[in-house]
């Protein structure tokens, strides 16, 4: 549905030049994107040339998938004006602001957790772009922690903040994690933390707390809101994962916690690696690497050369990529038990670092490489960390089928996919999709008809 006709959108019309998108292509990326959030749209080429030759105004949260669909051929975000729409809807772009002052980096984050709560998925449905990340990484290389974030006063109950609400938050952060881990992003209680961001974490923030307490209550918010970005990226949004990833980094300055702001950036590396910005992607686990030398614990620092590496093979540089594998055993062999690592990184030990290396030479073509690092990988626990021992499956099955050993790479499917239809995880589900692809030279044999009837329910459930 569209409001009426004001006259011919020429920006629209401009862009769409620009990016080289026809009528037809523009309506086929906005009905796609558009089923990718569970909205059913029927564009095609006539609605666009209203679009643009009328000036006729599509509804609901069409306007953000255009803007989305320009901006994905363009590799930038576009924003409403650009396009002739910002008359579509008033409302800000959540979530991309990276503020310098205390009290408006609280703004930003308590208007995107407000807005993602109130059923305005809308308003994220701006297309991923990595450059988005360049202001809030420079800012926080430049300046990784606030002065003092004290708020003095009483806050609304007429009390004021303490170490036990800030401990609620972590105890939620330590749930979530466990939850995430074993179930998947997908998994309906992964909606319990942007709730306890809304519900519980934004009122504190706003409340009154001494320097101390505020740090603390930062960096508790600045995991969930990781969490939360974390979650959305195992489900395939992209876009709400950014912004969640950046007011993050931003609350993590606030609680002057720089490995916490390293993590966040790693995260970050890895969504960027994933969306196939390789560079960009070995330029923020650099940052965090840079950032924590001489702060961060052996096993964090670790941790961030290891997402350095899985950045390396993407970008096909393999010298590179062998350098910061090296470096993340070489710390991870420093790790002491009695060092005082952050809870957020209790999932990281050397079967991760095994599995990460195996997906790091997956992507460079070594499958010899890949079988050893993942044979290693697969003594890790399985039923605190099932997505991650899927994940691992699926590498174990590409390994088996670039070796030539059709008979394993199935039966390393066939386990694959018994542990993906226990989780809700839309990157396990990529992760089966493109081993069904390697296999389509195979496609007439027996064995991969049959597991390709397998993956046919839970490959039915995700975006394509």
């Amino acid at each position: 549905m569209s409001k009426g006709a004001r006259g011919p959108n020429e920006k629209l019309g401009t862009l769409l030049a620009l990016a080289g998108i026809s009528n037809a292509g523009l309506a086929r990326r906005v009905n796609d994107l558009g089923a990718q959030r569970g909205l059913t749209l029927r564009y095609d080429k006539t609605s666009v040339a209203r679009w643009v030759t009328k000036g006729m105004v599509p509804q609901g949260a069409a306007p953000h998938l255009i803007a989305a669909a320009i901006g994905g051929k363009l590799g930038r975000p576009v924003a409403l004006h650009e396009i002739g729409l910002a008359d579509a809807d008033p409302a800000p772009e959540v979530g991309l602001a990276f503020p310098r002052g205390v009290n408006d980096a609280v703004r930003s984050a308590t208007d995107l957790w407000r807005l993602d709560l109130a059923g305005r998925r809308d308003f994220l449905a701006g297309s991923f772009a990595v450059t988005a990340y360049a202001v809030p990484t420079s800012r926080w290389l430049i300046s990784p922690a606030d002065g003092s974030v004290a708020r003095p006063g009483t806050d609304a109950r007429g009390q004021r903040v303490g170490h036990s609400d800030v401990r609620k938050l972590r105890e939620a952060a330590d749930d979530a994690r466990r939850w995430d881990s074993k179930y998947g992003g997908g998994d309906w209680r992964s909606g319990m933390v942007p709730e306890c961001l809304r519900v519980e974490a934004a009122p504190l923030l706003q409340g009154s707390y001494s320097d101390e307490v505020g740090r603390s209550l930062f960096g508790a918010t600045a995991e969930l809101t990781r969490l939360a970005g974390w979650m959305a990226f195992d489900t395939g949004q992209q876009e709400a994962a950014q912004r969640y990833y950046i007011q993050a980094l931003r609350l993590a300055r606030a609680a002057a916690d720089v490995p916490l702001g390293g993590y966040v950036l790693a995260s970050m590396s890895l969504q960027a690696t994933y969306r196939g910005f390789a560079d960009e992607g070995v330029d923020l686990a650099q940052a965090a690497v840079e950032r924590n030398r001489g702060l961060a614990t052996a096993r964090t620092m670790s941790f961030f050369h290891l997402v350095e590496a899985r950045a390396q093979a993407k970008a096909g540089d393999s010298a590179a990529c062998g350098a910061a594998l090296a470096r993340a055993e070489t710390h991870l062999e420093r790790a002491r038990a009695g060092d005082q690592d952050p809870p957020w990184l209790g999932f990281y030990s050397y079967d991760r670092l095994a599995a990460d290396a195996a997906e790091c030479y997956r992507d460079l073509g070594s499958p010899t490489q890949v079988r050893w690092f993942t044979e290693k990988a697969l003594t890790g626990p399985r039923e605190e960390f099932v997505r991650s021992h899927g994940l691992r499956l699926v590498v174990s099955a590409v390994a088996e089928l670039e070796s030539g050993n059709l008979d394993a790479a199935c039966a390393q499917g066939t386990r694959a996919l018994e542990v993906a239809g226990r989780i809700s995880s839309v990157r396990t589900q990529e992760y089966v999709r493109d081993l069904l692809h390697r296999m389509e030279p195979y496609r007439d044999e027996p064995r991969v008809r049959e597991l390709r009837e397998r993956a046919r329910p839970l490959l039915a459930a995700a975006p394509a």
